[in-house]
């Protein structure tokens, strides 16, 4: 029989995916839990493993498609004995007999979760070679070159062939910046013509990836559902400058950079043991708010496709050698597209740092339904009053911004008045419970 296997729901409210590449091709044969094809989510890059031995009958969708879950995405002849199908229910693989003939298609009739559990492997896998060697097939099938989707737009608005590109990306992927580095080899043989441009050529039209999306839709969302105030306000960090000079070296001895963000995580993190209300998002449904007992934070990385939040579990727990270990290797899984869904998800509140760009005040949005939100200006020299004189200072913008349905203006002052304390005096980290 033939069974259709839907675009399974990888969690955390996954709509749709974009297909990065094909693993398998019509005709061959696959085992269980061998990887089908590569999709790009708004959160993560993964590999979708075969629920069924079987052949492939059908692909649904071409590189660069976007899929909605519950959507057929591959159609498989089985070798299911007669009789005998699977049940759709989630989690489970139950088994009926019928005296009725069986359809000769079996579809997985939504039960998408269930179904990547009966793959009975991995069922997130992250980009990489892993799990993406070539598979046996009757027939040679022509590859199609592994691109980006916005690599695949330059390509064609710039009238290049992709399948001629070098990727430097995972397992050759083909991206942006190749297509802009090709260009810029390919010699010019005819002159550009001198003539009035069109509309068309004033402008270059890029698709919207997974993520960007994503961002676009929390960004609303956040703005439309949360009464954003923000908090603006200095603090002086030249204790925090001296021991950070102090243990940079020995920090990178053992291969951790030591940045001022693992300080400014666990201030946070501390503050907001004292602060719980911060630590907090309200549930209207229930007429409620769900205060966090755990001090979970998020920090925003600019990577290339977009802002990721990865998150630092039990930070007021941890050493900063240990957070700064972890921001270390968070920031880059999340460069590389990495990232997996548990290390995003589950954050209580998030910190972002614009200040490595050269911003030094900024109103941040809340990474919602989170009650806060810090964001971490650039560091200025500034002259400041000291024992009655005026002496040269290290100043760390500040900006708080809180969901004002939950916290009220004392509240936030108070909150960042204590992140200023530990931020001022770093050695009041060891001297609490």
């Amino acid at each position: 029989m033939n069974f259709i296997f839907h675009f399974p729901d990888l969690g955390e409210g996954l709509e749709e995916g974009t297909i990065l590449a094909w693993y398998v091709t019509e005709g061959q044969q696959v085992n269980e839990g061998d990887p089908l094809v590569q999709m790009e989510t708004d959160k993560v890059v993964a590999d979708i493993p075969s629920p069924k031995k079987g052949v492939i009958v059908l692909l649904h969708g071409s590189v660069g498609d976007v899929i909605k879950v519950g959507t057929p995405l591959v159609e498989i002849k089985t070798e299911d004995a007669d009789g005998v199908q699977q049940s759709g229910q989630v989690g489970t693989t139950k088994e009926k007999v019928t005296t009725e003939p069986v359809s000769e298609t079996e579809e997985d009739a939504g039960a998408v979760v269930g179904t990547m559990e009966i793959a009975g492997k991995d069922a997130l896998l992250p980009e990489s070679n892993e799990g993406s060697q070539e598979i046996p097939t009757t027939e040679k099938a022509p590859q199609k070159v592994l691109a980006t989707p916005v690599a695949r737009a330059m390509a064609k608005e710039m009238g290049i062939d992709i399948n001629k590109v070098p990727g430097s990306g995972p397992s050759g992927r083909v991206k942006s910046e190749d297509i802009l580095n090709f260009n810029a080899d390919v010699p010019k043989s005819v002159p550009a013509k001198k003539e009035t441009t069109t509309a068309a050529e004033d402008v270059t039209y890029l698709p919207l990836t997974q993520i960007r999306k994503t961002i676009a839709r929390n960004m609303l969302h956040a703005k439309h559902n949360a009464a954003h105030v923000s908090v603006f306000e200095e603090v002086e960090i030249s204790r925090l400058m001296q021991v950070r000079s102090k243990y940079k070296q020995k920090f990178a001895e053992k291969g951790v950079k030591l940045t001022y963000l693992p300080f400014i995580v666990k201030a946070v993190a501390m503050a907001l043991k004292k602060h719980p209300q911060l630590n907090s998002q309200i549930d209207t449904e229930n007429n409620r708010i769900i205060i966090r007992n755990r001090c979970h934070i998020g920090f925003a990385v600019d990577a290339p496709d977009g802002l990721v939040v990865p998150v630092i579990r039990d930070a007021d727990r941890q050493s900063i050698f240990r957070i700064a270990q972890q921001i270390g290797e968070l920031a880059d899984k999340a460069r590389r597209r990495e990232l997996t869904l548990d290390e995003m998800k589950e954050g209580s509140f998030s910190v972002t740092s614009f200040g490595s760009f050269g911003g030094i005040y900024a109103t941040p949005v809340l990474n919602y339904p989170q009650a806060g939100i810090l964001g971490i200006g650039r560091i200025l020299k500034t002259p400041i009053v000291r024992d009655d004189e005026i002496v040269i200072g290290n100043i760390m913008p500040l900006s708080l911004t809180v969901d004002h349905r939950i916290v009220d203006g004392g509240e936030s002052t108070r909150f960042i008045y204590q992140v200023m304390e530990y931020l001022t005096d770093p050695i009041s980290f060891l001297m609490e419970d």
